[in-house]
């Protein structure tokens, strides 16, 4: 599809989560790239969680399609897709139905456990009630454990317990989030990113740190993660990482495109952690450094997305 037939492409972004931020650094990347190719672009800054008057400001703006850089809360949780898909504005990536599923990782890690997808043991909270660590450990039984808020992303509300006696503060903290919490078994090895593009796995992020987690800090402060393109491992466990982040992707019924974020142990055996259906989307962010591998453009990337929107539509 050419420019004019796109019609008014609203960039929504900003939103109420904590990855606000994030977002609005997602979204105007992506205007700033279909702008300077002659799309008309129309930036949406969704500043409440009001769903009424979510309804009204995209009524009011005018716009023809939804692209989706909103990360979080209302963003990836099915929130403003459900929004979009009753005011029958067509828009980028997952439906409903997925986002929420992988937005919470207690939910997307079942689905995963039950099609057989390796994820690192755990141990849920889902009822916002503190839990003594002797009752994890019975399930665990080795530290360290990482603790996450299992509806947060860019690493917020995560922190490791190295000795039971960092357990009260790691769970408080990821609490402080809301009442869901995973406590998974540390997988002592190495992380890796899979972008799934258009239905096709991309080449491997290899993620390197100089701590432990690949926490919020050092996501997003300059230099203080490397990353590798294409991750340097072995074809065969390049292809079996690929395809199981291509059948979390599926087992979820992701649409367009998403990040798979795996751990691998020191044997080499994958572990899905998450699954983000609004992967960070700057032009320096890990899904397009991804997509550029297999000859893609930021620009590209973008279009590509918008034509996927569209294709939904006409088959509802």
């Amino acid at each position: 599809m050419n420019q004019l037939s796109f019609g008014n492409i609203g960039v929504l972004m900003g939103g109420y989560s904590s990855e606000r931020d994030i977002s609005l650094r997602s979204g105007s990347g992506v205007a700033q790239a279909l702008a300077g190719a002659g799309y008309a672009v129309r930036p949406v800054d969704i500043t409440t969680s009001d769903r009424v008057k979510i309804a009204d400001l995209l009524k009011n703006s005018g716009i023809d399609v939804g692209f989706i850089a909103l990360h979080g809360r209302g963003g990836e949780d099915g929130f403003i897709q459900s929004i979009l898909e009753n005011l029958d504005i067509p828009y980028t990536g997952s439906g409903p139905a997925a986002s929420q599923k992988a937005f919470n990782k207690i939910t997307a890690q079942t689905i995963f456990k039950d099609a057989a997808i390796p994820v690192p043991e755990n141990f849920y909270i889902t009822d916002g009630q503190s839990v003594d660590f002797k009752d994890v450990f019975s399930v665990l039984k080795k530290l360290p454990f990482v603790v996450k808020a299992a509806c947060e992303g860019s690493s917020i509300g995560i922190s490791m317990v190295h000795h039971p006696s960092q357990w009260e503060g790691a769970l408080k903290d990821a609490l402080a989030f809301g009442p869901y919490v995973i406590v998974e078994k540390f997988i002592k090895g190495r992380e890796v990113t899979v972008g799934i593009f258009d239905h096709e796995p991309l080449p491997l992020v290899e993620i390197i740190t100089p701590n432990p987690l690949f926490d919020f800090t050092t996501k997003y402060q300059k230099g203080a993660a490397e990353y590798v393109v294409p991750a340097q491992l072995p074809l065969g466990l390049t292809e079996k990482i690929q395809a199981i982040a291509l059948a979390a992707y599926d087992t979820l019924g992701c649409e367009g495109f998403s990040r798979v974020d795996i751990r691998l142990d020191e044997s080499g055996n994958p572990y899905v952690l998450e699954l983000n259906t609004i992967p960070g989307f700057t032009e320096t962010s890990l899904f397009p450094k991804a997509a550029t591998q297999v000859g893609y453009s930021f620009l590209q990337v973008c279009e590509k997305l918008l034509d996927s929107a569209y294709a939904k539509k006409v088959q509802r």
